[in-house]
């Protein structure tokens, strides 16, 4: 069973629902049919900011532009 999320016409509440093949869906707060179904999105959220990903020392990259040694080290 998919689930779906809707915003219902008549009293314009938003839900989400889970939806058989065989069934119409209904609102909860009227019980109207007359439904628009609304584009789902994934949300997350986090209390940690990103984690930065570990820049290679240098001379440890075989970068076609470093010169010198690694284009990641500050100071080159």
């Amino acid at each position: 069973m998919p689930m779906y999320e809707y915003a219902c016409s008549d009293c314009n509440h938003e839900f989400e629902t889970l939806v058989r093949s065989d069934t119409v869906p209904q609102c909860p707060q009227c019980q109207s049919t007359r439904l628009t179904k609304l584009l789902s999105v994934f949300a997350t959220s986090t209390d940690r900011a990103p984690a930065a990903l570990p820049l290679p020392s240098c001379g440890s990259c075989a970068s076609p532009g470093a010169h010198n040694g690694c284009p990641f080290t500050p100071g080159r």
